[in-house]
C-alpha cells in the first residue's frame, strides 16, 4: 500500500491537475437543415452526412405498413 513520506503542496496538486480540465465541443452546422451537429457525424436532426441520407427521418416510416 502506498504511503507518501511528504505532504503535496496545494500548488503541486493543483499543477498535476492542470490537464484534467474538459474541453468544450466543436458543432459544425449540417449542411442540409442547419442544426448543429458534431463534426463527424450522422445529423440526429435529419439524418444527412456528407450531404446524402443515411437515415430515414422519422416522420417518413409508416408503423402501420410495417405491422401488416
Amino acid at each position: 500500500m502506498a504511503v507518501q513520506q511528504n505532504k503535496v503542496s496545494k500548488s503541486r496538486r493543483n499543477n498535476r491537475r492542470a490537464h484534467d480540465a474538459l474541453i468544450a465541443g466543436n458543432p459544425n452546422e449540417c449542411e442540409n437543415c442547419g442544426e448543429l451537429k458534431r463534426p463527424h457525424h450522422v445529423c440526429p436532426s435529419c439524418g444527412h452526412y456528407n450531404s446524402r441520407e443515411v437515415i430515414a427521418a422519422v416522420d417518413e416510416i409508416d408503423l402501420e405498413d410495417d405491422a401488416a
